[in-house]
């Protein structure tokens, strides 16, 4: 899925709601409801956007580590059962 806005689109629009206009009118220019205002809010706020790409590349390693884990688990688990298995 392909979001919507970049990180650092995200960061303006909550830069905007902080440097005093009501958050109502901020989500109708840039056509999002308040719900996702605040979920933006509590993942990017108080982040520049240097802090929101570093943000993504830690995310992104994080998958992979996930994966390169899982990935191990399931060969551990498949070489046990073949052990086990009596010829």
């Amino acid at each position: 899925m392909k979001a919507r806005f970049t990180d650092e689109q995200i960061i303006a629009i909550i830069k905007e709601q902080e440097s005093g206009e009501k958050t109502a009118d901020v989500c109708r220019r840039h056509g999002i409801s308040s719900a996702t205002f605040y979920k933006y809010k509590s993942k990017y706020g108080g982040m520049e956007p240097s802090d929101a790409k570093r943000l993504r590349a830690l995310e992104d390693e994080n998958g992979k580590l996930k994966k390169l884990l899982a990935e191990q688990m399931l060969d551990n688990a498949m070489l046990r059962d073949i052990n086990s298995k009596k010829w």
